[in-house]
């Protein structure tokens, strides 16, 4: 048992952030932490039984991705459009100091800010048979047999899936995001 308990602590070390980011892009900041905790839950409780016959990125992904499907089904649930934590001004400042790059200017951070954002609020209107695997592609940047995997689907659906949710949303992100200016 205490074996299970240190690989439990170094899997929630090594994928907490992205399977938070995962989960965020696919019900937004409210959510996300709260649902990201039970997928770790269910980690806990499930790391005995795993036997390794696929990745354990790939389980845990399939975990996340079963409790933000769960979650969906309940008659609560409400897609709320809140900020995604983008407020990462101090970060771009102190970035620049090390790699000698040039500082983005106001104006350069709100453009990109809108831009980001505007990017998660359509992933997360897609229909969902697309959301869970443009986020995993897109956002997780997984290959289409890991997503395939993740979610018990043939390479040829997730390949047809993913076409079809980018086309979506590129066609989202021109008409509501000014998107001629970085797409």
């Amino acid at each position: 048992m205490e074996i299970y308990v240190s690989e439990f602590q170094d899997i929630y070390n090594d994928f907490h952030p992205r399977i938070l980011r995962y989960i965020t892009s696919l019900v937004g900041e409210p959510e996300a932490e709260d649902l990201t905790q039970e997928a770790f839950v269910r980690v806990s409780r499930g790391l005995e039984n795993f036997r390794g016959e696929c990745k354990l990125s790939t389980w845990l992904y399939r975990i996340a991705t079963n409790v933000v499907i769960d979650r969906m089904r309940t008659s609560s649930f409400k897609l709320d459009a809140g900020l995604i934590g983008l407020d990462d001004s101090d970060d771009i400042q102190d970035q620049a100091v090390w790699t000698k790059e040039e500082t983005p200017t106001v104006e350069q951070s709100l453009m990109h800010k809108e831009m980001v954002q505007c990017f998660i609020d359509h992933v997360k209107n897609l229909p969902a048979n697309y959301r869970t695997i443009v986020a995993l592609s897109e956002v997780e940047e997984l290959t289409n047999g890991e997503i395939a995997e993740i979610l018990g689907l043939s390479l040829e659906v997730v390949k047809i899936r993913l076409h079809r949710g980018r086309t979506r949303l590129i066609q989202q992100l021109k008409s509501h995001c000014k998107a001629e200016d970085w797409l």
